[in-house]
């Protein structure tokens, strides 16, 4: 893989990054219930870190992620995409992250998948990586405000 495939799918990943805290800022700007509205601005705020990351990749091919590629509940799977709404519930809010995580997990996957570059692959694998440890996170935030009495 040459420089200039490497810029391109960073600019692709940055640039979806750059697009789900816009997504998430607009969310929360139609939030009445403060709580998502301050939810919603934090997912905005951790999409921020995630475009942090991968400006941070322009110097060097990193040789491994700091993302864990094992942790996955799947619970993604198991719930349907909520619209969004000003009087949506915690849970609704949480479950529509982890879509979005799932999505973005999804897609670098498949890009994986059909790549004969060995080092474009593992690239499009740990981004992968990356969204899952974020789906990860919003699977446990939607277990603990979806499912209370596992508290």
């Amino acid at each position: 893989m040459n420089r200039a495939e490497y810029e391109t799918i960073l600019e692709q990943a940055i640039q979806a990054e750059i697009d789900a805290q816009k997504f998430y800022r607009d969310v929360a700007g139609r939030m009445t219930d403060a709580f998502l509205k301050d939810l919603f601005a934090r997912f905005a705020v951790e999409e921020k870190k995630h475009e942090t990351i991968l400006r941070g990749f322009w110097s060097v091919i990193p040789e491994n992620l700091p993302f864990e590629e094992n942790r996955d509940y799947k619970i993604a799977q198991t719930v349907d995409r909520p619209l969004v709404s000003a009087d949506m519930r915690p849970a609704d809010a949480f479950a529509l992250a982890m879509k979005n995580e799932e999505a973005a997990m999804n897609h670098y996957t498949a890009l994986a998948e059909g790549c004969a570059d060995p080092r474009q692959k593992q690239i499009f694998m740990d981004l992968a990586a990356m969204e899952r440890d974020h789906k990860f996170k919003m699977e446990n935030a939607f277990v603990d405000i979806g499912y209370p009495e596992v508290w």
